[in-house]
């Protein structure tokens, strides 16, 4: 009769055990989830700056070209 308490603290303790573990993985799985939607912020920035860089350099190239044009045909 005497391990019964023993036998109680610990299905207790096994108990709050798989709660915590529980909780962690709920919780990994929501810095998994954030991490992800920030490297997609990230990488948006990114595809925007070089868009815009981009889009500059073809238009100045564009530019230069049509007035190297219009020069030799003058």
């Amino acid at each position: 009769m005497k391990h019964r308490p023993i036998l109680r603290i610990l299905a207790f303790s096994a108990a709050l055990c798989a709660e915590a573990f529980a909780q962690t993985a709920g919780q990994d799985v929501k810095n998994a989830g954030n991490d992800t939607k920030n490297a997609a912020k990230s990488t948006g920035k990114a595809v925007k700056r070089t868009a815009k860089t981009t889009g500059r350099k073809i238009k100045h190239g564009t530019h230069h070209a049509a007035q190297s044009v219009a020069n030799k045909t003058k």
